[in-house]
């Protein structure tokens, strides 16, 4: 939808007058997987796409909350927006990032009439939910004048995540969301929030996500399951070595103390985990040379240890992922985002993206019965007012 349509459709519900339009994007990671909760690196990137908010004060003490991807209206008082509403309401994303302002003294001094509408397509891995926390929070900032930088919105909106859906995500689909950069990626130490914005210069190439169409849900247990197996090994090594998280171990130190951990699936997972790190890396130190052949191998590597050690995959993106790397024109393709479905992300050169979207697109379906989509990605800016 155009901005206008969503002025329009502001106006509907909300008659007439004047209202700010906010935008923040949905991400993909490029590599580095489920390492975020763990301290160590990620190398995500903002897209083009994701959630606006069209937001106008009011004199009511509530606030109303709709969205044009959803049929329900809510009006929620100033003394509801600390309280979560049922599991798996949308709205819990938003009134999650009010409370954190909330609780930092920070009080709305009035309602607010507010509409949403996004184009990050919903359990594609894509981080909609992510995109929703930070327009929410980059709006509630602006409009009420409560004067917090960026990042603060950024770890509002994980906290919102943590205590308002559930989820006990890393930080990295906030920061791309709120911290991305046109044309860059995002090279980000999740131990202590240092970051690199690093030039994508494809040279001939484009990102390619495919979407599965087979929805993730990470609020059903698998993701926090994973949060707490990592957990587990960090709690086994430390007898040895004291550790807060396995991104402060090189992958030779993790070998010399695996042996410290009895269960094997707890290993395996440790093991992608500190592996995947180095490749993320080593990926870093080669698209800043322009190696992207090399950068396609560690992502495929990704992608490999995603399946067989931390068993994140699943038959449809397993199947993405295989038809892609058959074309000859893949440099190289991995899940991408939580995992248990979702998207994969491909860096396809340019002669072979109309020849992939075909290829893959058909072998996919013809093994798994779902018709999957394709979007070639733009890298866009972080969360910010655009009217």
């Amino acid at each position: 939808m155009q901005i206008n349509e969503l002025k329009i459709a502001f106006e509907k519900f909300y008659g007439k007058g004047d209202c700010h339009v906010y935008f923040s994007p949905g991400r993909v990671n490029l590599i580095g997987e489920h390492t975020d909760y763990n301290g160590g690196f990620v190398f995500p990137c903002a897209l083009s796409f994701g959630t606006y908010c069209l937001i106008r004060k009011s004199k009511n003490n509530y606030f109303q909350f709709r969205s044009l991807n959803q049929d329900k209206v809510y009006k929620i008082g100033f003394d509801k927006l600390t309280e979560p509403l049922e599991k798996g309401n949308w709205v819990n994303y938003v009134i999650g990032v009010i409370a954190q302002f909330k609780k930092d003294g920070l009080e709305p001094n009035c309602g607010a009439d507010v509409l949403f509408w996004g184009n990050v397509p919903n359990g594609a891995g894509l981080s909609s939910s992510a995109s929703l926390e930070v327009v929410t929070g980059v709006a509630i900032n602006e409009e009420y004048n409560f004067g917090k930088d960026q990042l603060s919105i950024v770890k509002y909106s994980q906290k919102a995540e943590h205590e308002f859906a559930g989820v006990m995500c890393g930080i990295m689909d906030q920061f791309a969301s709120g911290m991305g950069q046109k044309d860059h990626a995002i090279y980000l130490n999740c131990d202590n929030l240092e970051y690199e914005l690093v030039p994508v210069n494809l040279d001939g190439t484009k990102i390619v996500i495919g979407n599965t169409n087979s929805p993730h849900s990470l609020d059903e247990g698998k993701y926090n399951e994973r949060v707490a197996e990592c957990q587990a090994a960090v709690e086994a090594i430390n007898p040895s070595r004291k550790i807060a998280n396995l991104g402060e171990l090189c992958l030779t130190e993790f070998n010399s103390l695996e042996n410290l951990i009895d269960d094997k699936v707890i290993r395996r997972r440790a093991h992608h985990v500190v592996s995947e790190i180095e490749r993320t890396k080593k990926a870093v130190v080669e698209l800043k040379k322009g190696n992207l052949k090399e950068f396609g191998q560690l992502m495929n590597g990704s992608h490999d240890s995603l399946r067989d050690d931390y068993e994140v995959t699943g038959h449809e993106l397993d199947t993405m992922v295989e038809a892609a790397r058959k074309i000859e024109g893949t440099i190289g393709s991995r899940m991408t985002g939580g995992g248990f479905g979702g998207s994969t992300v491909s860096l396809v050169k340019d002669e072979y993206v109309e020849e992939f979207i075909e290829r893959v697109g058909k072998e996919y379906t013809e093994k798994t019965g779902i018709v999957g989509e394709f979007y070639v990605a733009e890298i866009g800016d972080g969360g910010k007012r655009i009217e």
